[in-house]
């Protein structure tokens, strides 16, 4: 690898120097049948499109047409055979006679470069492959909604929207598709690369040749994107940039969640709201399945078992939760029986068809369904109005399941892959598509209707929508959730690396079934446990399906429950730090649950596990999650940190050795805090809705790049875009607390803030703000300096001694 850096050094100094270099944002070539273009839609991103005989057309679902549209200019020289295209930040040198390529960074490491043999070919059926040079410590990360380890090497996967109820540790497919790979070496070159094909497509990473990766699909467009960023938090940048960051979320969220597939009756779903009040247990949401339905039919309500739906919705909101319902979207074929949502699509031709032009029916939960063909834009128009009457009623969020689509009664589990659909959409060519095309963006489709239609009818109230299947860009318009999982040590485990897998691939707002949703019920301590490495989750719901025992928090007797509590309301302490996270996520992609390496990316060369580091997790920049590798045991184990100096998030205590060693309590999770945080909380509230009562609180850790923010807005609407938030920036160094500018005009709950920092082992020293005196004291037991400052609304320094 040494040489190869070397000869592109000497290759792009030749670049600089040559006199023959030209400009273009467009490089075509065509040999052998197929023809190549090679584009730059930012100086660190590079698109590669290929087709026999011909490119196919530049349109995408998940890339939108202005971030295609643009492009920054190559210098461009051509010597012999080969041709050398550079931007700021990228060269790739193309062999013209064989369309070999090697992508580097303007240093000159390798990004990619094309397998010895047939680096590209396309086969007789529509389909392509393509095969890469895999280096010895080369790592693989992302591809979204995946079981197995974190890292991809060695294995393979097909990306196929399935239902894949109970799935296990080894299951592929699953819900979604997200062809977007992160490559890290252990040197630290990093990549990304996104295929933008929705149709069956798969990834080897060594599994069929030992130094080699591939991609390919069955048929559509070769489009892929090749990112350059500068470490694997620059290339998740890169990856949204292109694909669309999540827009920032309803605050209640954030929030803890019940739901179980059913609550069968209304004042049942109003038992469970009175009990999580009188047991003191903060939530924000409970969910209805699809029991509330009239023969599970969607948009219907069962007015026998819901007798007066919106009062149920206005009581809920008097104890501060909201209440989130499930649309499917599978419609009754229902015809001649007063169903509205069968009649008036069926009257606008709104159902995908068979091949002889006959709507396609399909069993799903209502029996005979029809299904919407999402591709056109009429079709997610009347798909947006049926919601009017549940957002008229005051419902907040809308729940999308079974969209992979999943179909009763056939071995595929889905629609057959001749199916129409007919694209209307602007940007692409009016034509008619089969299923096997639209199948994996299906789902994607089916959430960008209820996002824009909800939107449209509540236009001030930012949307809430879940998803179990979708597509790259997805993220754009729903969170989603790892499916149907089982009560089970294991789903426990599996759970942490999935929702690692979906932040690194856009979906930031991503949960679990907390307890698992099939199989036995859980044991006391595994909902417990679940619990706990839920409360750290982005987002944190707890539900089963039906015939299993109650899975609620109080279930199991009152030590458990306490335990539980205790976890729930530490979430509700940190919202102050889990919404600035939400707020950074939807200006720069970067997931709030991350893997370790996404910050450190030189654990990936300490060994196995990407060095003991696989379960663990980040949340945001500053908190290290680290359950047991092994739950179900009592065995100590050793939590491996980037670094010493760490601190234990529950004690304040400061870490002096780069790991510690855990024998596992079930009350309590190792949770350590970064040398340098600054880390804000809030009073304990009930519900995201109730105004906390006192002071901000700010843990201020001491070490290197000492910083912290804090973000704030009214939490529902759009006001945010308009200036109506709060944004603060705080750093810190050995005697200064800095609070910069704030940004924005919205004000803030709080009128003054409780400042802990942390290893402080000194005398009581001169505290002033601004060169005022402040009272303060000091902790000698838990080695802390405390005081209270008012509020900051300007840039301010708090001096600490001197």
């Amino acid at each position: 690898m040494r040489g190869r850096h070397i000869v592109l050094l000497a290759a792009m100094a030749l670049t600089a120097a040559s006199a023959s270099a030209r400009t273009t944002d467009r490089y075509t070539v065509a040999q052998g049948g197929v023809v190549l273009e090679i584009t730059a839609p930012r100086d660190d991103i590079v698109r590669v499109r290929a087709g026999h005989p011909a490119l196919p057309e530049d349109a995408s679902w998940a890339v939108p047409a202005d971030v295609r549209a643009h492009r920054v200019p190559f210098t461009v020289v051509e010597s012999g055979d080969e041709t050398r295209l550079t931007t700021a930040a990228i060269t790739v040198t193309l062999d013209r006679i064989h369309l070999r390529m090697t992508i580097a960074d303007r240093a000159g490491h390798v990004l990619l470069d094309d397998a010895p043999g047939d680096a590209l070919a396309f086969d007789t059926a529509g389909g392509f492959h393509v095969r890469k040079a895999m280096p010895n410590d080369a790592h693989f990360f992302g591809l979204g909604d995946k079981t197995g380890p974190l890292d991809r090497r060695g294995g393979a996967f097909t990306l196929w929207n399935s239902d894949s109820f109970g799935f296990g540790p080894a299951t592929d497919p699953l819900y979604k598709s997200v062809p977007f790979v992160i490559g890290l070496q252990d040197g630290g070159t990093s990549f990304g690369l996104f295929l933008d094909d929705t149709w069956r497509s798969n990834f080897d990473f060594g599994k069929a040749e030992r130094d080699t990766w591939s991609f390919g699909a069955e048929g559509g467009p070769l489009d892929y994107y090749v990112m350059a960023g500068a470490g694997p938090k620059a290339i998740v940048q890169d990856y949204t940039y292109l694909t669309g960051r999540p827009p920032l979320t309803p605050l209640w969220a954030l929030g803890f969640q019940q739901s179980h597939w059913s609550y069968m009756t209304q004042g049942e779903v109003q038992g469970i709201a009175d009990r999580l009040r009188r047991d003191h247990i903060p939530a924000d949401a409970l969910w209805l399945d699809i029991d509330y339905q009239d023969r599970d039919r969607p948009f219907t309500v069962d007015t026998k078992a819901f007798p007066d739906l919106p009062g149920l919705v206005r009581s809920l909101a008097t104890q501060d939760l909201h209440l989130v319902a499930i649309t499917d979207l599978h419609i009754a074929d229902a015809p001649g029986q007063g169903y509205a949502a069968y009649d008036s699509g069926n009257a606008a031709d709104i159902f995908v068809k068979r091949p002889d032009g006959r709507p396609y029916v399909g069993p799903v939960w209502p029996g005979p369904s029809v299904f919407p063909d999402f591709s056109r834009p009429k079709a997610r128009a009347w798909w947006g109005n049926q919601f009017r009457a549940l957002v008229g009623m005051g419902v907040s969020g809308f729940w999308n399941d079974m969209n992979e689509p999943s179909v009763f009664d056939t071995p595929t589990k889905t629609m057959p892959l001749d199916v129409r659909h007919r694209i209307e959409e602007p940007g692409f060519a009016p034509r008619t598509a089969t299923h096997a095309e639209m199948h994996n963006v299906y789902g994607l489709l089916n959430t960008r209707a209820t996002y824009e239609g909800v939107l449209a009818l509540a236009p001030d109230r930012r949307p809430f929508v879940m998803t179990r299947a979708s597509y790259a860009g997805g993220q754009r318009y729903a969170a989603t959730w790892t499916g149907d999982n089982l009560s089970s040590w294991a789903h426990l485990n599996l759970s942490t690396t999935q929702l690692i897998s979906l932040g690194l691939s856009g979906f930031a707002y991503a949960g679990d079934d907390i307890g698992g949703f099939a199989g036995d019920a859980p044991s006391p301590e595994l909902l417990t446990r679940w619990i706990e490495v839920g409360a750290f989750n982005p987002i944190f719901r707890d539900h089963y399906q039906k015939d299993k025992p109650a899975q609620e928090v109080w279930v199991h007797g009152p030590e458990q429950e306490a335990i539980r509590r205790r976890y729930i309301e530490e979430r509700y302490r940190l919202l102050p730090y889990l919404y600035a996270l939400a707020d950074e996520n939807s200006r720069t992609g970067l997931p709030l649950m991350r893997p370790v390496f996404l910050d450190y990316p030189g654990v990936v060369a300490k060994g196995d596990h990407l060095g003991g580091t696989e379960q663990q997790f980040m949340l945001g920049d500053d908190l290290l999650v680290a359950p047991p590798p092994t739950p179900e045991s009592p065995a100590a184990y050793t939590n491996p940190l980037p670094g010493s100096g760490w601190y234990d998030y529950w004690t304040g205590q400061r870490i002096s050795a780069a790991a510690t060693n855990e024998k596992p309590t079930l009350d309590r999770l190792a949770v350590f805090v970064r040398p340098g945080a600054i880390v804000p909380r809030q009073p304990l509230v009930q519900a995201t809705g109730e105004v906390p009562k006192g002071n901000l609180a700010l843990g201020v850790y001491p070490g290197a790049d000492c910083r912290g923010s804090l973000y704030l807005d009214d939490g529902v609407s759009f006001a945010y875009r308009h200036g109506d938030y709060l944004r603060q920036r705080v750093t810190c160094d050995a005697t200064h607390l800095v609070f910069a500018a704030r940004e924005g005009r919205f004000h803030p709950w709080w009128h003054a803030i409780d400042v802990t920092l942390h290893a402080w082992t000194s005398a009581l020293p001169h505290v002033a703000v601004a060169g005022r005196p402040v009272p303060a004291r000091v902790d000698a037991n838990a080695h802390t300096l405390l005081f209270t400052i008012p509020d900051m609304p300007h840039p301010t320094t708090v001096t600490i001694g001197g």
